[in-house]
């Protein structure tokens, strides 16, 4: 039986990640921070928060991570650990850059020291393109980040391709566009939208504030780009990898499907706000998924329309309980 080690296991792509590998018969073990709780629930909704092991130990801690390898003897390690909310990094840049960039690091360091063998999977972002400098982004697009987060992604980015080509450890860059589901939080826009439709239709809510609505993401189902993840990690040789639907969207166009669900029209509820805009906007992001497709044989299945759709009736299923 492999053991898997996944950072970020009580997040979004962690909590997939976890479900679809004890699926594959992996032990699976995650790394938990030490903190006042551990939020376990979307591992609990998926029904496998028992049939993980747990580790203490934190990304800002290369000494825990050493420790937590040694006694887990992974093959493979899945780092999805990291502050991932764009917009938190505006507010906090110095945890941002710790966490997001320098956790990276740490993680490749403890894998050097405990057993370079071991082969590594980064979570990186499409905000690394930022200011768009090619119209669809692969993997030969120049990046050009335009926040703290992305900055933070782009060090994690060029210090696991850094330590593959320098020590030659199986160390690959997963360059994730936007992927969404039931499990996403609720700063996330995607959630914040299905979440508000539905208060909004059980009457609890009666409006719903967003900044630029004219952005553009390239949207795809979180259950789906976990298989990618574990897909690059059985190749014969670490490469990076763009992970995307191909296809892109407005914010505006996500919350018409959305409300449209449950039968009310976007224009009556949705409010501009621009105290929402960031700094520094990324108007467009349109990823070129023809890589991954050829050498990994992985594409997305689930389309936008059916995902939000999914999002929006579980929330309901959790406002009506609330």
């Amino acid at each position: 039986m492999k053991t898997a080690f996944l950072t970020g296991i009580t997040g979004q792509d962690g909590a997939y990640l976890a479900k679809f590998l004890l699926e594959k018969g992996y032990h699976v073990v995650g790394l938990v921070p030490r903190r006042s709780t551990v939020d376990r629930w979307r591992l609990e909704y998926l029904n496998i928060a028992d049939h993980v092991e747990y580790k203490d130990g934190d990304l800002l801690d290369v000494s825990s991570l050493t420790r937590a390898l040694k006694a887990c003897k992974p093959a493979e390690v899945y780092h999805l650990g990291a502050q991932s909310f764009v917009g938190s990094s505006w507010e906090q840049p110095i945890l941002t850059a710790q966490v997001t960039g320098m956790g990276v690091l740490h993680v490749l360091e403890a894998i050097r020291e405990t057993d370079p063998a071991i082969k590594m999977y980064q979570a990186s972002s499409s905000e690394l393109y930022g200011l768009i400098q090619e119209p669809q982004q692969s993997e030969q697009t120049p990046f050009y980040p335009r926040s703290p987060y992305a900055v933070s992604k782009l060090f994690g980015y060029w210090t696991t391709k850094n330590y593959r080509e320098s020590f030659q450890m199986f160390s690959t860059n997963g360059i994730l566009f936007n992927h969404e589901s039931p499990l996403r939080g609720l700063e996330f826009v995607t959630r914040k939208v299905t979440h508000a439709v539905a208060r909004i239709a059980a009457n609890k809510q009666k409006e719903l504030r967003l900044g630029n609505i004219q952005a553009k993401r390239d949207w795809g189902f979180a259950g789906d780009f976990v298989e990618a993840m574990w897909l690059m990690l059985q190749q014969d040789k670490p490469d990076d990898y763009v992970i995307a639907t191909g296809k892109t969207s407005t914010v505006e166009e996500m919350c018409k499907i959305a409300f449209d669900y449950v039968g009310l029209n976007y224009l009556d509820y949705v409010v501009i706000d621009p105290e929402l805009y960031r700094p520094a906007e990324v108007d467009i992001l349109l990823g070129n998924p023809e890589k991954a497709k050829r050498e990994l044989g992985w594409t997305p299945k689930t389309q936008l329309e059916k995902l939000i759709h999914m999002m929006v009736e579980a929330d309901m299923q959790r406002v009506a309980k609330a």
